[in-house]
């Protein structure tokens, strides 16, 4: 099965949902660092961690990894000397 391109609209689509994922669990991890007994906060936070997680896995099975130093795994050859990477696009 062929790898699909980083340049495709789906590629890009993903990236910035992980984008808003992460600015949202930003500012709740700050919120919540000063509001530690709000619930729905902690809620919200653990969902958006869990939405987050799946679209992060689907993504790095897509295109490969997001992180490096033993945050993604790699498929086989080496993924990490293949370019794009996310910071790149």
């Amino acid at each position: 099965m062929e790898q699909p391109k980083a340049c495709e609209p789906r590629y890009y689509e993903m990236l910035e949902q992980l984008q808003v994922l992460d600015f949202a669990l930003v500012e709740l991890n700050l919120y919540l660092n000063t509001h530690p007994e709000d619930l729905k906060a902690i809620e919200q936070f653990n969902q958006l961690t869990q939405e987050r997680t799946r679209l992060a896995n689907q993504f790095q099975e897509l295109y490969g990894p997001l992180q490096n130093f033993g945050r993604a795994y790699s498929k086989c050859p080496w993924e990490w000397n293949q370019s794009p990477w996310p910071w790149q696009v």
